[in-house]
């Protein structure tokens, strides 16, 4: 598996300290860089381009979610899990509308970091335990219908029957079209939902309620 580089961003040196301790036990994972500060942050994400960024909301210069959003904009596939002391739901709501990839207080278990990195690595949303699941079900619902909104009704086609099972042939002889144009449709949605290997769209098409599990 290809290691997963990761940088961290927090104000506190000693808790930046700890964090680092943490993230170099975790097999595959390697810190590539640390800061204490806003704006360097964002300007090691862009130069260093990281898998992962462990992000404090209050930092000198510029915040987290400062942070956040320009990386967003640049890099939107560095995935951001925003630590803070801040344990309520409505701190995670934010971040998550901004763009993060996970939500963890600095509260949480140390062996929930590791999940986390693990989680948003494979383009999946991670929010603590500590959080309310129930509070921000409804914010889930909405991103998921969100990136259905994004594919074409023919996309919607191919994406349900490679959830179903069949193969790009089987899928050109269902829509009367070919091979090539099946596998052009397929990597366009794979594109649009961020989603890179078959077994994550199944898991995809079945959250949405494209297909059912028997």
């Amino acid at each position: 598996m290809k290691p997963i580089r990761a940088l961290i961003a927090d104000d506190h040196a000693l808790v930046r300290a700890g964090i680092r301790a943490l993230v170099e036990k975790i097999d595959d994972v390697s810190v590539i860089a640390e800061t204490g500060e806003g704006g360097e942050a964002l300007r090691l994400i862009k130069e260093l381009k990281p898998d992962v960024v462990l992000l404090d909301v209050t930092m000198p210069g510029l915040s987290g979610l400062e942070v956040l959003a320009e990386s967003r904009k640049h890099l939107p596939n560095v995935r951001v899990i925003i630590l803070t002391v801040h344990d309520e739901a409505e701190y995670a709501m934010q971040a998550l509308r901004a763009g993060a990839a996970g939500f963890l207080p600095k509260s949480a278990a140390a062996n929930e970091l590791q999940v986390a990195i693990e989680t948003v690595s494979r383009g999946e949303i991670y929010v603590s335990d500590e959080v309310s699941r129930r509070t921000l079900l409804e914010y889930s619902r909405g991103r998921i219908e969100h990136r259905l909104a994004l594919l074409t009704p023919r996309q919607r086609e191919i994406l349900t029957l490679i959830a179903e099972g069949l193969n790009t042939k089987d899928i050109g002889r269902r829509l009367n079209i070919s091979a090539k144009t099946v596998e052009s449709h397929r990597a366009q949605l794979m594109e649009r939902l961020n989603i890179h290997d078959v077994a994550s769209l199944v898991r995809f098409a079945i959250k949405v309620g494209l297909i059912r599990v028997e």
